[in-house]
């Protein structure tokens, strides 16, 4: 590999961060979590996704992130985010592939949770943990299996 090829930061790969947020909360069966269904979008299209998941921008924090993400992206502001878990994922592709997600909760938040990008989101819906629709994204699934079962830990991985 030339040094061209390793780009800035030379053979070292790079990680690319994202925040994911799940709004939580009481329904008639238990615990649900408030999906999206991923439309017009070239990553898991078709998919059940957060709500509200972003890249973390250069020179802002995952919780920062994650907020901002829940504003763009269903229009909530105020979010009680509680930490879950720190995600490094890859699917040994691209160098692209190699990722640290940062999950968070809130169950208070301002505002009416509504689609505001129509154009990469189908739908939004609250899902039963114990019926949700299909397919989620994997890692997602991961995630909310651990959620559901009350087993998430600080650091996880998937893909390895």
């Amino acid at each position: 590999m030339s040094d061209a090829d390793r780009g800035e930061h030379g053979s070292r790969f790079v990680v690319v961060p994202a925040s994911y947020v799940y709004l939580l909360r009481d329904g008639v069966s238990g615990p649900e979590v408030l999906l999206q269904l991923r439309q017009g979008v070239d990553y898991m299209d078709g998919h059940w996704a957060a709500a509200a998941a972003g890249h973390v921008e250069r020179g802002e924090t995952a919780f920062d992130a994650a907020r901002r993400e829940a504003l763009e992206e269903i229009a909530v502001d105020d979010l009680a985010l509680e930490f879950v878990t720190t995600m490094h994922r890859t699917m040994h592709a691209d160098p692209i592939d190699e990722r640290v997600d940062f999950f968070f909760t809130a169950r208070t938040w301002s505002g009416e949770p509504r689609v505001v990008e129509a154009e990469k989101c189908a739908e939004l819906r609250w899902c039963a943990f114990d019926a949700l629709p299909e397919p989620v994204v994997p890692h997602e699934r991961f995630v909310l299996d651990a959620l559901r079962t009350g087993t998430t830990s600080a650091y996880t991985t998937f893909g390895f």
